[in-house]
């Protein structure tokens, strides 16, 4: 049998896990059910109605939260030695080119957001089987391969997120901080919430939203009513 500690304990009796709570409920219980001691990342979890192996169900995007992640995101730039210093000003983390295309290929993947420019992509394709399965390939889709490199920069800093439904049909997102208020882990969740209703595909068929769960690092999953988003 599995060790439940007495923390963990408590945090359950304070869940219901035969409801399913509003947005509102669930941001404000996110915040009383973490023990951990740190400042926990509070992620929705959201399951779809998709076949992620079908190209137009493969759900992607982007989404700015309306009061960031409450992480610094770390950035990595890779581009041609004339865009390097309007990236760096633009406060940029790391920038650069072949230094670091050997570095991933090493297995050196210590960023958070890749950003490229289009005429280094030819170079840095063959990353892909590093970066692609950490979310971190530059993607035109989700606007990190781009020439307004300080643009993109900046909306990353700012709270900008990219989404992506993994195969079995779940996209997983951070929103927030257990140190956020509830009003604005509500907020930040509803703005992911309606991103991806948005970008549902009229080729989906049936029930979208199957399920939503909010949890923080090391807390039970609360589950959201998905009724609420319905139409």
């Amino acid at each position: 049998m599995a060790f439940v500690s007495k923390k963990r304990k408590v945090a359950d009796t304070k869940l219901d896990a035969k409801k399913s709570y509003s947005l509102k409920e669930a941001s404000s219980l996110v915040k009383q059910i973490t023990t951990c001691k740190f400042d926990a990342s509070v992620d929705l979890h959201i399951r779809l109605g998709v076949d992620p192996k079908k190209a137009d169900q493969a759900i992607r995007g982007t989404v700015t939260l309306p009061h960031g992640t409450g992480k610094t995101k770390r950035v990595l730039v890779l581009c041609t030695p004339d865009k390097e210093a309007a990236a760096k000003e633009a406060g940029a983390d790391y920038v650069g080119l072949d230094e670091f295309v050997t570095k991933i290929e090493g297995g050196w993947v210590d960023v958070d957001v890749i950003i490229a420019t289009p005429s280094v992509m030819p170079k840095i394709g063959k990353l892909g089987k590093v970066l692609g399965p950490r979310n971190l390939m530059p993607n035109p889709k989700t606007g990190t391969v781009t020439n307004d490199v300080a643009g993109v920069i900046n909306d990353v800093k700012g709270g900008k997120i990219a989404f992506k439904v993994d195969k079995v049909g779940i996209v997983h997102a951070s929103i927030g901080r257990v140190s956020f208020a509830p009003e604005k882990i509500a907020e930040n969740s509803q703005e992911l919430l309606n991103a991806i209703i948005k970008a549902k595909p009229s080729s989906a068929k049936g029930t979208y939203l199957k399920g939503i769960s909010m949890a923080s690092t090391m807390s039970p999953g609360i589950a959201i009513d998905t009724q609420a988003f319905i139409n």
